[in-house]
């Protein structure tokens, strides 16, 4: 009699538990605020990997607080032209924005470091330095100045180096031509004697139609088919050594961030870290096949000459050098990366590279 009065009552406890259970989930829910937030993209829609990294975030964001937490995604030139993102983040027009530090660099050319600077790091490397090198904390550091915190959201991987009108021979067919590239890389080029002229990329096929520029980088194979460059300019360059590893960035309003419970700081992180996987995972899965096609229709692949890489690198290491000889800001993010790239490269050159350099040959002798 007592073992089944005690069976009992533990079977009434363990039920209460149980709707104990079920009545809190919802309550720990409806503690949490209802947001409503927009993001603007300096991106344009039809380039699905680069603006879908955008509703990518948005998308996990919703899912993980049960739509309590909800972002509007806007392509640029929607709320604010592509260009001026940061500028929308940082004043409180949009909560959050999706863009690339390198966008501006007319500001600070600090600002590069969140993208990529000219003969940085490839994807792997960058990632390295922002979570295991201190280029979070130092990238933080520099962000509140502009009211914004940035988190890593999205990686292109190498980029190419652009469509051109006509055949770069040598750094002499660089002198006067006008250049559509973004950040740092366009005042390396300005040293070799290009003209370089930073648009948004919705804007740059009617630059290049117009013959407003004679050439422009985008991003790769896939994107730049999307875009139709090879209409126009027959000559593809490799690589984009400007942007080995280009990385894309959620801006967010530091005092929205601040204002948030940690529980949505943890979804919006793993928002953009989940973001920032997918983009650069498409990529790689998108652009062989790309690749394939443009140079099946008549693109002109084509590699870099030696000579302008060695003139473009010999630039870019001065113009470093002159930056942080004026700018306390790049001078001490540039003192922690300049080290830590050359030891990622390092361990690239013993391993890495060697397996990726094998198995080229093998692909090039059909061997696979």
């Amino acid at each position: 009699m007592q073992r089944r009065t005690l069976m009992r009552s533990a079977s009434l406890g363990s039920g209460a538990m149980v709707a104990a259970g079920t009545l809190a989930a919802p309550a720990i829910a409806q503690s949490m605020p209802e947001l409503k937030w927009r993001l603007a993209s300096s991106f344009p829609k039809s380039l699905d990997t680069l603006y879908g990294a955008g509703e990518t975030f948005a998308k996990y964001v919703a899912e993980a607080t049960d739509s309590r937490f909800q972002i509007r995604v806007f392509a640029s030139g929607e709320i604010v032209p592509g260009l001026q993102v940061a500028d929308a983040v940082q004043n409180g027009t949009v909560e959050v924005g999706h863009t690339a530090g390198a966008y501006y660099v007319g500001k600070d050319p600090t600002f590069a470091f969140d993208t990529a600077i000219p003969f940085g790091t490839n994807a792997r490397q960058q990632d390295a330095w922002i979570n295991w090198g201190g280029g979070r904390e130092l990238l933080a550091e520099f962000y509140k100045g502009y009211n914004i915190h940035s988190l890593p959201c999205g990686n292109t991987g190498a980029q190419m180096g652009g469509w051109f009108r006509k055949e770069i021979r040598n750094v002499d067919d660089m002198k006067g031509l006008k250049f559509r590239i973004a950040g740092l890389a366009g005042e390396v080029c300005n040293r070799v004697g290009a003209v370089s002229q930073q648009i948004a990329g919705g804007d740059i096929y009617p630059a290049l139609e117009k013959g407003t520029i004679d050439a422009a980088e985008w991003v790769g194979p896939y994107d730049d088919q999307k875009l139709g460059f090879n209409k126009i300019a027959p000559y593809y360059y490799y690589p984009g050594w400007w942007e080995g590893g280009p990385q894309t960035s959620a801006y967010i309003n530091l005092g929205k961030w601040n204002e948030l419970p940690k529980a949505y700081r943890a979804v919006i992180e793993a928002a953009a870290a989940k973001a920032h996987t997918l983009m650069v995972s498409k990529y790689d899965a998108e652009n062989p096949k790309a690749l394939r096609e443009l140079v099946a229709a008549g693109t002109k692949l084509m590699p870099f000459p030696q000579s302008v890489m060695e003139a473009c690198f010999g630039a870019a290491t001065e113009l470093y050098a002159e930056i942080a000889a004026k700018n306390p800001r790049f001078k001490k993010i540039y003192a922690s990366w300049r080290p830590f790239r050359n030891e990622t490269i390092l361990w690239f050159r013993v391993c890495e590279n060697t397996f990726d350099n094998f198995m080229g040959r093998q692909s090039a002798a059909n061997k696979l």
